[in-house]
């Protein structure tokens, strides 16, 4: 892992969740694989393996870079800008 340009510009601290879920899955009547949650605005949205993939579908519509894991037990950061983990 190593970092990226985008991290130094994240707000400290991170924003809170700003729910324990994918909304947009229970909107699509889906269940969210894994959640990642936006270190900008505290946005969260399933991972890649769920059918809408809503954390990158968040990068895309905002251009918020840095997203964490929600799982219990992991701490990693992906940058979708630089397609890494950081």
């Amino acid at each position: 892992m190593s970092e990226c340009t985008h991290v130094p510009e994240l707000p400290r601290p991170g924003p809170a969740p700003l729910s324990a879920t994918c909304l947009e899955c229970l909107a699509a009547g889906s269940h969210p694989v894994q959640l990642r949650k936006c270190l900008v605005c505290g946005h969260v949205g399933c991972c890649d393996s769920s059918p809408y993939r809503h954390a990158t579908r968040h990068f895309d519509e905002t251009g918020h870079p840095v997203m964490r894991t929600l799982e219990p037990g992991e701490s990693w950061r992906w940058c979708f800008a630089d397609q890494k983990l950081v």
